[in-house]
């Protein structure tokens, strides 16, 4: 019997959250006997999409700055017209040789409005393929808040009139759509709710850190690793400590942390046992990235938040509050974070004895395989 297809489109633009997220799916898709193909369309990022996943790269796209203004194409240059007219003719041509059962756009039209230009000629070649393929939109628990009119009742028309449901990778007694979407009744009838998506289980890392500093992608995590870094050097606490830098911290920033760091601090571009690394830890130092954060519920490490905010952003707000009133982490504001704050906090985190336990649905990967399964 033919393993059925998945066409899985994910564009990343800053950090590499919505390509990992999407790859954890992608792999639990392919232990579930899918046939799955991944469009990807931002930066190369070493271990994604992973073992068994088709992958289809188109040419990159990237945000022009952590605003998401503008496009900008793999070096820096603003993406023209023959640019993008390049990249939805790939796209259209890989739709129609992979003859999907089931396509999946992650993030639109609840966002990457940026990539209009090729979505919405995707959204018609679907419309009019025979057969035609499931349609699904595939989002995170928490949405970036809207501020321009009229953009929520779009959203809601292109689901009404093109997708078959909206897979919400969260847990609705954390957090549901309407918290963040303010016109989720409208489509209440297409929302599945998949639980949040964790990615393989990881056997505790070979080494071992006190403390383990995240930046995710790293485009804009300069302060808190900066922040952590006077932290190690100069606080009263002397456990050892792993600054992971990300992929895409600016090779400037990076050679100044590496610099001069003591013995008890290792500066790293990337640990693709992070989940690992977590199981070892007393905390775990971080921006509250949903990827990041689902590894910290699934380790059981003590944490401490820095939500980005840079650009109006504010969904990594909402989930480092909501964890905050569950004892499950401390938030810190992004703006005028400095050494002396993070001191105080990681004082108040190390001292807890234990872990508070929580009932939060982290089998996302695994149940969204399913429901796939029960629509063919």
């Amino acid at each position: 019997m033919k393993s059925p297809r998945v066409f899985f489109y994910v564009q990343h633009l800053l950090g590499i959250g919505h390509l990992a997220r999407a790859s954890h799916i992608s792999r639990a898709l392919v232990d579930d006997g899918f046939d799955v193909s991944m469009v990807t369309g931002g930066s190369n990022v070493r271990g994604f999409p992973g073992p068994g996943v088709k992958q289809i790269a188109l040419p990159p796209l990237l945000a022009g700055n952590a605003g998401f203004n503008g496009l900008v194409d793999g070096n820096g240059k603003p993406a023209d017209d023959d640019y993008l007219n390049n990249r939805r003719k790939l796209l259209l041509e890989a739709f129609h040789e992979v003859q999907p059962d089931i396509v999946i756009i992650e993030a639109f039209p609840f966002g990457r409005r940026q990539m209009r230009f090729e979505l919405m000629p995707l959204l018609e070649a679907i419309k009019t393929a025979s057969p035609r393929p499931i349609l699904l939109a595939s989002v995170r628990d928490i949405l970036q808040e809207r501020t321009k009119p009229g953009r929520d009742e779009e959203t809601v028309s292109l689901i009404k009139s093109h997708f078959d449901h909206v897979l919400v990778h969260g847990d609705p007694n954390f957090i549901a759509l309407p918290d963040t979407f303010p016109l989720a009744e409208l489509i209440a009838d297409k929302v599945l709710y998949t639980g949040l998506v964790t990615g393989p289980a990881h056997s505790p890392a070979d080494d071992s850190f006190d403390i383990v500093v995240s930046a995710g992608g790293g485009a804009v995590g300069a302060e808190l690793l900066r922040s952590a870094y006077q932290c190690a050097v100069q606080s009263g606490f002397k456990g050892s400590w792993c600054l992971i830098a990300g992929p895409n911290l600016p090779e400037p920033d990076f050679a100044a942390l590496s610099a001069e760091a003591p013995d008890n601090v290792t500066v790293v571009r990337f640990r693709q046992d992070f989940p690992g690394l977590l199981q070892n830890a007393r905390l775990s130092i971080s921006q509250a990235g949903y990827n990041t954060v689902c590894d910290i519920l699934r380790a059981k490490c003590r944490s401490i938040l820095v939500p980005f905010t840079a650009g109006g952003e504010t969904e990594q707000s909402v989930r480092a509050t909501r964890l905050e009133s569950l004892g499950l982490a401390i938030a810190l504001p992004e703006g005028g974070l400095n050494s002396d704050i993070l001191t105080s906090a990681i004082a108040s985190a190390v001292k807890e004895a234990h872990w508070p336990e929580h009932n939060l649905d982290l089998s996302g990967a695994q149940q969204t395989a399913a429901l796939l399964r029960r629509m063919l």
